[in-house]
């Protein structure tokens, strides 16, 4: 027997509807029936996501399930990137386009909070390091220039929480998704008083906090008469899509190591309770919400943006394909010249070229002068920020990792993980792409009892797709470079 599943997951650059068929022999297939680009949309020199287009995709991917597949799926699941929210009046009407992390409006407003609330005690809250890009600082800039969206709004919801609303009318907030708000406190697994406090707002504005797997309820009327599908439920699964492609990590035991390769590289480790240590504040560790209710244990590194807007301003002369530009840096000698992706030059640079150019220039490291090199530099830089936080991960936990898992678009660049390989001295397992697709899925499976364990939902994955192998060659080069790399971020 074969269920039928959608899943719409939506990310920071582009949204997918996907239809994944789990059958009774413990494996799933995954069929992108829509896809569609998604960009920030600047409007008066502020980031806006343009959400009413997203939700016409939606539509438009749900008619497509129902013309040319199936109306009639055992359930249905929304997940997006994290941290950007949307404002509703108390008639339930969206009142603006939501802001996108990397606009400006946050600049200097961490620091101005933590005035107010220590960095320190907010991590003990939250779990979550300081980054001015949490939900926590966009809503305080709102606060501190006194939006006037704030007086009218009465509900605020995250991405997944907002087309959730729009597709059942119901409104609530997910685990996985308020635990990266930095809103929730990790300790009562509600909407922390003492941050609302120092906000001045009321936590009347937020939604129940529901567990992963959690029913909303199906499809309205409005939806199913424009797509043709039928009252489908919906369900609130791992809705931040970081935790659906962990949950979709196709590893054995515990002794492992997951890179969710993306825009953004998220690299972390399981834990069944949250870390927070002075140690891993030091470090900068994060503690999310994981599919089961335990935590990702994971340090956010700009990823693959690096190359995406670098690849975006040379496309205005050539427009290289990312086999390309794998090929072009596979081809080149190593440059010998390393960036820091955290550093706030890479967060929105006018020109990212220009940005590692001048990163290069000014730590005294030779520029590099061709597209091949520069690509280098980005993925190099990568490997070694890997290596740098699995070192500092290692530490926390107390236990040597064995095995590093890439999943997610990243995995399909072989250089990437052979560099993550050399750099680090572990074997590096690729795979599948489309892990997070793959998580929403059988995050829903799990829902109606198909699968009946984190485990299991693993052993379908690992069944399910094909793993690309990377062993380890280390060699002087990569141990020299990790030296010069640590000093680039301890100096």
């Amino acid at each position: 027997m074969i269920e039928h599943y959608v899943a719409i997951d939506l990310g920071a650059s582009s949204g997918r509807v996907i239809l994944g068929e789990v059958e009774d022999s413990r494996r799933i297939r995954l069929r992108t029936v829509h896809a569609f680009p998604n960009e920030m949309v600047n409007v008066l020199g502020h980031l806006h996501w343009d959400v009413l287009s997203i939700y016409r995709e939606i539509l438009e991917g749900l008619r497509l399930c129902a013309s040319n597949h199936t109306s009639s799926p055992a359930g249905l699941s929304v997940d997006t990137w994290g941290l950007d929210f949307s404002l509703l009046d108390k008639q339930g009407n969206l009142i603006c386009n939501p802001f996108t992390y990397r606009d400006k409006r946050t600049r200097g407003v961490m620091e101005e909070f933590h005035a107010k609330l220590p960095a320190a005690r907010l991590y003990q809250l939250t779990g979550l390091e300081p980054r001015p890009i949490y939900s926590l600082f966009q809503l305080y800039s709102m606060v501190r220039e006194q939006s006037s969206l704030l007086r009218v709004a009465d509900a605020l919801l995250f991405m997944p929480d907002l087309f959730n609303y729009f597709l059942t009318g119901v409104k609530k907030t997910e685990f996985t998704h308020a635990s990266g708000s930095q809103l929730y406190n990790v300790h009562t697994g509600g909407w922390d008083d003492e941050i609302f406090h120092h906000l001045g707002l009321p936590k009347s504005l937020m939604q129940e906090i529901v567990p992963t797997g959690t029913v909303l309820g199906n499809l309205v009327e409005s939806v199913t008469g424009q797509t043709g599908m039928r009252s489908t439920p919906v369900i609130a699964g791992a809705t931040h899509d970081t935790s659906n492609a962990a949950a979709a990590v196709p590893a054995e035991g515990e002794d492992f190591l997951y890179i969710s390769s993306g825009t953004w590289s998220l690299v972390g480790i399981e834990s069944p309770r949250p870390i927070i240590t002075e140690k891993a504040f030091k470090y900068g560790i994060a503690n999310q919400g994981a599919a089961w209710g335990a935590f990702m244990v994971l340090k956010n590194i700009t990823g693959l943006w690096l190359l995406q807007e670098c690849r975006r301003e040379w496309a205005k002369t050539r427009d290289y394909s990312y086999n390309e530009l794998v090929a072009l840096a596979q081809n080149t000698a190593p440059v010998g010249s390393f960036i820091d992706p955290d550093h706030t030059d890479f967060l929105k640079p006018e020109s990212m070229p220009e940005a590692i150019r001048s990163f290069c220039h000014r730590t005294g490291q030779p520029v590099p002068v061709d597209v091949g090199q520069y690509v280098r530099v980005i993925l190099e830089s990568l490997a070694l920020a890997y290596c740098y936080t699995l070192e500092q991960l290692e530490d926390i936990k107390g236990k040597r990792i064995k095995q590093i898992h890439i999943v997610g678009g990243g995995a399909q660049n072989p250089l990437l993980s052979q560099f993550a390989a050399d750099a680090t001295g572990l074997p590096v397992y690729a795979g599948p792409v489309e892990a997070t697709a793959a998580g929403n899925v059988l995050i829903q499976a799990m829902t109606f009892g198909k699968i009946k364990s984190h485990q299991e939902l693993r052993e379908v994955v690992r069944s399910s797709f094909h793993l690309n192998k990377y062993e380890p060659k280390p060699t002087p080069y990569w141990y020299k470079a990790y030296e010069r790399f640590k000093a680039l971020k301890q100096g």
